[in-house]
């Protein structure tokens, strides 16, 4: 990304905002140096929904591309340093509990996978600092789909006219299921639903938090048993308190992990010898649970409706 790139589309909430490419490649917002090289910057003047993207040190042709793609739509962001978790043993991790994993996931977890979590850790972390009700937190994988500023400006919309009770939206999960539909919106010629995800989706590529949802997950914070993704599902899920966007607003550009280990598809050494019923009943419980509330959802509509 060479000379400097200016946007003329701010996108309501998240500001406006002009990329110039600094002297070392990275990429500066004016008036908040250093924001692309160490993350140090802040998005100040009052700003809702300060966007905050992870990245890996040394990930530069991500991070270009993730600047490249934000500048096109008008949005500010953070760069949040990730957790480089790949260099470290496991017995480095104070925060890994492995007994927990093997009984949760029914495997060890890999440095790349907690790299992630505490990344996405410290996302929901500088959203509280910012005083802001809401932030977003991308991957530097990220690829948005035509129309995302208009989407999300849609989305801020609704949320600042509805006190729901929610704490994460997810806006780029490639599958979605079990979910009741909230509201319904169209943008670049192309229908979307926000939903009540009530079997929360994996992936963490673009998410919205509320300020009640960063708080939860940081102060609930303990040991790491699951991947974030995993975890997300695990705690929304019960909750009921998760959102999702389908079809999603992002998607992936398909480039392999940063973070993670770069060995591509999980081994199975050091599975638990019942790792396939050990996942297997995760995925069960989680999905009676969704359905439970799924069920009661409709039945207190339903309600509502007979009431006079």
């Amino acid at each position: 990304m060479t000379g400097c790139r200016s946007t003329t589309r701010p996108l309501p909430g998240c500001g406006r905002f002009t990329t110039a490419t600094g002297p070392d490649g990275g990429t500066t917002l004016p008036g908040h140096p250093d924001v692309a090289d160490r993350g140090s910057g802040h998005q100040g003047g009052g700003t809702r929904c300060p966007v905050y993207l992870i990245n890996l040190d040394g990930s530069d042709e991500r991070l270009r591309s993730a600047t490249r793609q934000l500048a096109d739509e008008g949005i500010a962001f953070e760069r949040v340093p990730a957790f480089d978790g790949r260099v470290l043993r496991m017995d480095e991790f104070p925060d890994y509990d492995p007994a927990g994993a093997m009984a949760y996931m029914g495997r060890p977890l890999r440095g790349g996978e907690i790299g992630c979590y505490l990344s996405h850790l410290d996302g929901a972390r500088r959203i509280l600092d910012s005083g802001a009700p809401w932030g977003m937190v991308l991957e530097d994988d990220v690829q948005l789909k035509p129309g995302f500023a208009e989407g999300i400006a849609v989305l801020l919309d609704w949320l600042d006219r509805h006190n729901g009770d929610w704490d994460l939206i997810n806006l780029g999960s490639p599958q979605h299921k079990i979910y009741t539909p909230v509201m319904d919106f169209r943008v670049a010629g192309r229908h979307h639903e926000l939903t009540r995800a009530h079997y929360f989706p994996m992936t963490a590529t673009a998410l919205i938090w509320s300020r009640k949802g960063a708080e939860t997950f940081v102060r609930s914070h303990d040991r790491i048993t699951r991947g974030v993704d995993n975890h997300f599902r695990h705690w929304l899920t019960r909750s009921d308190s998760g959102l999702a966007v389908w079809p999603p607003l992002v998607t992936t550009t398909g480039a392999e992990s940063d973070i993670e280990d770069g060995q591509g598809k999980r081994s199975a050494q050091g599975r638990h010898p019942l790792y396939g019923l050990i996942k297997q009943r995760r995925q069960i419980v989680n999905k009676l649970i969704a359905w439970r509330h799924k069920r009661d959802l409709a039945r207190r509509r339903k309600a509502a409706d007979l009431d006079p």
